[in-house]
């Protein structure tokens, strides 16, 4: 599942990949040269008292009782992985929580539940105008790993938040996986929540511990 995970939420940079290359030769030839784009750092928020914090967006996430948290260790296997002191740029993608019942490596016949938030910077996403839009290349490369959509994108409100929201399942032998990703534009990045469990109802406990603070609330 863990794998899964990253590869649904980290490599979504086919919508980078959609246009021709073309050789830096002709583009400078045919094309003034532009400033550089930048995106603001992004926040990886911290965890205290059981609760995920990211101010920078707006929203907590509070971790189920005894879960596993592996943000590190998926960290370290995203691509983009986040910046380091050597490195000015801000990291195109970024795990900013991940957490599971058990640990994603433990052997098990059941469904591991798991929460993965992610943030990714919009330079990788070329024509991407809203959260709807993002889902075009996520949906297609969750359906590559074998899940079905059940719900097509639709808004969905997180208290004072309106996010992006798309429902999957996988069955797998006598076992049915449900996924449900949900996600917002904010600050340059677009800001993913993937939430694993095995029965709807599951999945939409897990959507209860997400909490965003009102657009009037001082930081």
């Amino acid at each position: 599942m863990r794998s899964a995970v990253v590869i649904t939420l980290l490599g979504t940079s086919l919508w980078a990949q959609q246009s021709p290359p073309v050789s830096a030769e002709s583009s400078s030839r045919h094309h003034p040269k532009l400033p550089k784009q930048t995106t603001p750092t992004l926040d990886s928020g911290s965890i205290a008292d059981g609760i995920y914090r990211n101010a920078s967006f707006g929203f907590t996430y509070k971790l189920p009782f005894g879960w596993v948290n592996r943000t590190n260790e998926m960290q370290d296997d995203s691509p983009d992985a986040a910046q380091d002191s050597t490195n000015k740029d801000p990291a195109k993608s970024v795990v900013l929580l991940a957490v599971f019942e058990r640990p994603p490596e433990a052997p098990s016949d059941a469904i591991n539940p798991g929460v993965v938030i992610a943030g990714e910077s919009l330079s990788a996403y070329p024509g991407l105008k809203t959260a709807a839009d993002y889902f075009e290349p996520l949906t297609q490369l969750t359906t590559d790993k074998g899940f079905k959509v059940v719900n097509e994108p639709y808004e969905f409100p997180v208290g004072s938040k309106t996010l992006v929201r798309s429902d999957f399942i996988k069955e797998m032998g006598k076992l049915t996986i449900y996924q449900t990703c949900l996600a917002f534009l904010a600050k340059g990045y677009v800001v993913s929540f993937t939430l694993i469990g095995g029965s709807e109802d599951e999945v939409n406990a897990l959507i209860e511990n997400l909490s965003f603070r009102p657009a009037n609330a001082k930081k």
